[in-house]
C-alpha cells in the first residue's frame, strides 16, 4: 500500500523508514507522482470537510482564514514534506475546491482569459485574444465536474440532473455560464463560461480600442438620450452585451429602468434599476417564468425604459407592442449577421409568439417600433467592432426600408494579421434628426460626412 493510500485511510503514520514517517519538520522533501498527489489532495479535502458544516459554509474572509488553518493542520498531520512550490500549489488547489470553482478557478482569475470551456474532465480550453488554447487543467473525473456545476447553480436556485440536463446561470461577478451533462453531453459534463472583465468598459474605452469612432459615440449617445428604440444585432461572442451596457450608461439618471434577462449580466449604474430574471420550471414542470412573461409584467411596472438582455423567441412581439405603445427608449439585443438579417429574425421571432398575423402586419409593427439597428461584429482577427449603424426608415410596399448612417469598410489584412478598414459616415442624415434636436442634440453636419483622408485602422476591442 503506497503513502497516498495510507493517508486516505485516515492519516496513519507511514511505515518506519518511509520519508513520510518522520516528523514534518525533520522529514526530507519527497515527491509524489500525479496519481499519488491527486489522492493526497483528496485526503486533505476529506479531512477538512469532516470538520466543517458545508451546508452553512459562507464565503467571507473569516471563513477563508478558518479553512486555511484547518488545511494547514491537516497537511501537518499527514507528516509529508513536499517541495515548497508543490505544497503551495496543492494547498491553493484544495482551497479552490472549498471557496472557488475547483481546477478552473485560476483560469477565472486570469485577466487574459475571456472564455473557459470544459469539454469533459480531461479537456479544458480557454480563449485568449480571440484564439482558442488547450490548457493543462484537468478534473479528477466526471463527478468532479458535476460538483463544480452544482456549486455554480445551487446558490441561484437552479438544478441540473438527468431530466433537466442543461442549465444557464451566472457567476457572482456576472460571468455567463452554460452547463450540460449526460445524456445530452455524450463525452461528459460540459461547462462554458463567458467571462466578464474585471474592468467595465466605457464608451471611451471602445473609442480608444477602435470599436467606435468619436462621431459614432456622440451619435449613439444622442439616440439613447432622445429615447429612440434601439436593437443591437451581432453574432455569438461579438460583444452585444458589452455594447448594451455602454449604451445603457447614457440613460439619464432619474428614469426608471427595468432590465429583463435569462441570466443577469447587465451592469447598470443608474440608481433606479429593477432587475428581473427568468425562472426555470420546478421538478414537476411547473412554475416557469419566461422572458415573455417578464416583458408583459414589466409593462405594469411603470418603466421609463425596458432593457431586454436578448430576444430569442415570441417576446419579440411583446417588445414591438411595448415600443409602439409609449415605451420609447427600449433597448435589446438579438443574434443576426446584418441589419437586414435582424429584421428577418424579428419577423421570425414574432411569428413564434403563436399569433395568427399576416407578415405585412408584423413588418409594419417593426417599421413603426424600431428606429435604429446597431450591428456589432467580431472580425477574423478576433477584434470586435460596430460595423454598421442603420436607421429603420419605414415601409415601401411590403419591405422594411433601411439606410446606413455609419459603416465599416474592410480593406484587407495587415502584416500583423489585423483586419484593416475604415469606419465612417455614409453621408446620409437620419430621418429622426428632428427628434434628436427636440431632445437638445443639434449634431454638426460633419458627423454625417465621410472624413477626408481617413487612415485605415485594424484595431478593435477584445
Amino acid at each position: 500500500m503506497n503513502m497516498a493510500d495510507r493517508l486516505r485511510e485516515g492519516g496513519r503514520a507511514a511505515p518506519a523508514g518511509h520519508p513520510a514517517a518522520a516528523p514534518a519538520a525533520a522529514a526530507r522533501t519527497v515527491s509524489l507522482g500525479n496519481e499519488e498527489l491527486r489522492k493526497f489532495k483528496a485526503y486533505l479535502i476529506d479531512r477538512v470537510s469532516s470538520s466543517l458544516d458545508l451546508t452553512a459554509l459562507s464565503y467571507d474572509e473569516a471563513t477563508r482564514r478558518d479553512i486555511e488553518r484547518r488545511l494547514q493542520e491537516a497537511y501537518a498531520g499527514a507528516r509529508v514534506a513536499l517541495p515548497e512550490t508543490v505544497k503551495a500549489q496543492l494547498l491553493k488547489d484544495v482551497l479552490n475546491e472549498f471557496l472557488g470553482f475547483g481546477p478552473i478557478q485560476p483560469l477565472l482569475e486570469d485577466a487574459t482569459v475571456t472564455e473557459v470551456m470544459v469539454n469533459g474532465p480531461n479537456r479544458v480550453y480557454v480563449e485568449r485574444q480571440g484564439k482558442l488554447e488547450l490548457t493543462n487543467v484537468r478534473f479528477d473525473d466526471e463527478d468532479h465536474v458535476r460538483r463544480v456545476i452544482d456549486r455554480i447553480i445551487l446558490p441561484l436556485g437552479r438544478r441540473v440532473d438527468y431530466d433537466t440536463p442543461l442549465v444557464d446561470a451566472r457567476l457572482p461577478d456576472g460571468s455567463r455560464v452554460n452547463a450540460i451533462i449526460p445524456p445530452c453531453a455524450i463525452d461528459g459534463p460540459s461547462i462554458t463560461i463567458r467571462k466578464f472583465g474585471t474592468k467595465k468598459l466605457t464608451v471611451d474605452d471602445l473609442i480608444r480600442l477602435g470599436s467606435l469612432t468619436p462621431a459614432m459615440a456622440e451619435f449613439l449617445k444622442a439616440c439613447v438620450v432622445a429615447k429612440l428604440n434601439i436593437v443591437i444585432a451581432g453574432g455569438t461572442g461579438s460583444g452585444k452585451t458589452t455594447l448594451l451596457n455602454v449604451l445603457s450608461s447614457f440613460i439619464p439618471e432619474g428614469e426608471r429602468i427595468v432590465t429583463i434577462e435569462d441570466a443577469a449580466e447587465l451592469q447598470l449604474h443608474q440608481e433606479h434599476v429593477v432587475r428581473l430574471e427568468t425562472k426555470k420550471p420546478n421538478i414537476d414542470g411547473r412554475g416557469e417564468v419566461t422572458i415573455r412573461d417578464l416583458v408583459k409584467n414589466s409593462l405594469r411596472m411603470r418603466p421609463d425604459r425596458i432593457v431586454v438582455g436578448e430576444c430569442r423567441s415570441g417576446e419579440a412581439l411583446d417588445m414591438l407592442q411595448a415600443m409602439n405603445t409609449g415605451h420609447d427608449g427600449s433597448l435589446t439585443t438579438l443574434h443576426a449577421n446584418t441589419p437586414r438579417d435582424a429584421i428577418s429574425r424579428i419577423e421570425t421571432m414574432a411569428l413564434m409568439a403563436g399569433m395568427d398575423m399576416p407578415l405585412k402586419v408584423i413588418r409594419e409593427q417593426i417599421a413603426s417600433a424600431i428606429e435604429l439597428i446597431v450591428q456589432q461584429s467580431r472580425l477574423r482577427d478576433g477584434s470586435r467592432k460596430v460595423t454598421q449603424i442603420s436607421e429603420v426608415c419605414g415601409m415601401e410596399g411590403d419591405t422594411v426600408i433601411l439606410q446606413d448612417i455609419f459603416k465599416f469598410t474592410e480593406e484587407g489584412v495587415g502584416a500583423d494579421g489585423k483586419v484593416l478598414g475604415q469606419m465612417q459616415a455614409t453621408g446620409l442624415r437620419p430621418m429622426f434628426t428632428p427628434k434628436l434636436e427636440a431632445a437638445g442634440f443639434k449634431l454638426p453636419a460633419e458627423i454625417f460626412l465621410p472624413p477626408a483622408g481617413a487612415r485605415p485602422s485594424g484595431k478593435g476591442w477584445r
